[in-house]
């Protein structure tokens, strides 16, 4: 049984209790439950119906947030030649290849997120038992391995993110700031949802979403009522 520390358990008294809350509720709910001296990160987490041991039900992709992530992102860009001045000047944070290969080989991990041009995959492969473990590996699913690098990076940088389904079959996605807004964080939680509903694998059966659950950094989780959420995320579709 986890224990609880005595600033979770105030905050637990205070706030009001429910098997599961509407959007708007668990959204007030963490703003009322955020104490702390920095901002804190909102995180959603989904309980898929899918088989993690099935490769063709694994739910990966990414999403643009409408009004972000409120995260600075750090982009690395596996590239070479003419591509390496247009990554540089979208703004991404380290731009080359050999050197790189070699740093990460050494274990520099001083970055968030890997872009990857096609022609350099050989050779990123090569990579999986470092990059993979940690979620980083560049893949055309995720739109991390293309030729678009400019708009590829801007669009991370504005708040574009990445997700994946973990041998658990949860997914887990950064949907904003506490700080942000009650309808901005709304919104950024149905494009999520919405997309992920975009992508569900023709071979799962049953119940896609099992459970939802919105949670800040050092808050409490509130389950979210997931007939509405998925109702109302068809709606943005």
């Amino acid at each position: 049984m986890t224990k609880r520390s005595k600033r979770y358990k105030n905050i637990e008294s205070k706030l009001e209790k429910k098997p599961a809350y509407t959007i708007a509720e668990a959204v007030q709910q963490i703003k009322a439950s955020t104490n702390t001296k920095f901002d804190e990160t909102v995180d959603m987490a989904i309980n898929l119906g899918i088989d993690p041991k099935k490769q063709d039900q694994t739910v990966r992709g990414s999403v643009s947030l409408p009004f972000g992530s409120g995260k600075k992102v750090r982009i690395l860009v596996l590239t070479r030649g003419e591509k390496e001045k247009e990554a540089k000047d979208a703004g991404a944070d380290n731009v080359g290849f050999e050197e790189y290969i070699t740093k990460i080989k050494e274990g520099w991990l001083d970055f968030d997120i890997v872009v990857a041009t096609p022609d350099v995959m050989s050779e990123v492969g090569k990579l999986g038992k470092i990059l993979g473990t940690k979620g980083l590996m560049p893949s055309p699913k995720s739109g991390t391995v293309t030729f678009d690098i400019a708009p590829t990076v801007k669009s991370l940088k504005a708040g574009r993110i990445q997700f994946k389904t973990d041998k658990t079959g949860n997914v887990h996605a950064i949907v904003g700031k506490a700080s942000f807004e009650n309808e901005k964080l709304e919104k950024n939680i149905l494009a999520v949802i919405s997309e992920i509903q975009k992508i569900k694998p023709a071979t799962v059966k049953g119940q896609f979403f099992r459970t939802i659950t919105l949670s800040s950094t050092m808050g409490i989780g509130f389950r979210l009522d997931v007939k509405e959420i998925t109702e109302m995320a068809r709606k943005e579709i």
